[in-house]
């Protein structure tokens, strides 16, 4: 692989508890795969764990480990692609920060992951503005570091889509700065758990 040439893909996942099939199939799969041919680059989101799980923080360090742990097991190369924490690079907050200055309530409040799962959780407090700006966090997270291209799910399309515009209005407002980020779909569906919801470590099925 030529670095200089690759495209550079920037994913990520939460220590919120131990992986399934549902990580594996819908995405781990793909970014073992991608290594050969991009530029990659996969970080641990332990700030956006602190959404759901910001009552119960002590358990963040030791899911992060054993999550490292099960990406290596998969076959993420550390020679093939560059692995880091979320919360190591200041900046990415930083960034959040100024993105958030210029991106209107009404665009985070008409994202229906965020009503999806506010549904689903009824049995935890989410209603805060960390999980309704988790979108904004996120895309901070992939333009930061120049992402061009971002695997995702069905389900994480409208959060891209929704940093596409924040990206947008960012160049409007200050001048052509970040490139909008493309998706590159997985090729896997969602995966239902036992309770014929989303598999999913927050749903506990």
């Amino acid at each position: 692989m030529n670095v200089n040439l690759a495209k550079r893909v920037v994913s990520g996942q939460r220590p919120t508890g131990r992986l399934h099939l549902g990580h594996y199939f819908g995405t781990l799969q793909k970014w073992v795969s991608l290594q050969a041919d991009y530029d990659c680059l996969f970080f641990v989101a332990d700030w956006h764990a602190l959404t759901t799980k910001y009552d119960d923080v002590g358990e963040i360090a030791n899911d992060t480990r054993e999550m490292v742990i099960d990406w290596l097991a998969v076959g993420l190369d550390p020679k093939k692609c560059f692995m880091y924490k979320q919360s190591e690079i200041p900046e990415v907050a930083e960034l959040y920060l100024y993105l958030s200055m210029i991106t209107p309530i009404s665009w985070l409040e008409r994202n229906p992951t965020y009503k999806e799962v506010v549904q689903e959780l009824t049995g935890k407090d989410i209603s805060t503005s960390g999980f309704l700006s988790y979108p904004i966090l996120q895309t901070a997270d992939i333009i930061l570091p120049r992402g061009e291209v971002v695997p995702v799910g069905e389900d994480q399309l409208p959060h891209l889509e929704l940093g596409r515009e924040i990206v947008r209005r960012f160049n409007f407002l200050y001048g052509d700065y970040f490139a909008e980020p493309q998706s590159m779909l997985s090729p896997v569906k969602r995966l239902l758990g036992i309770d014929g919801r989303k598999m999913s470590k927050s749903y506990n099925n």
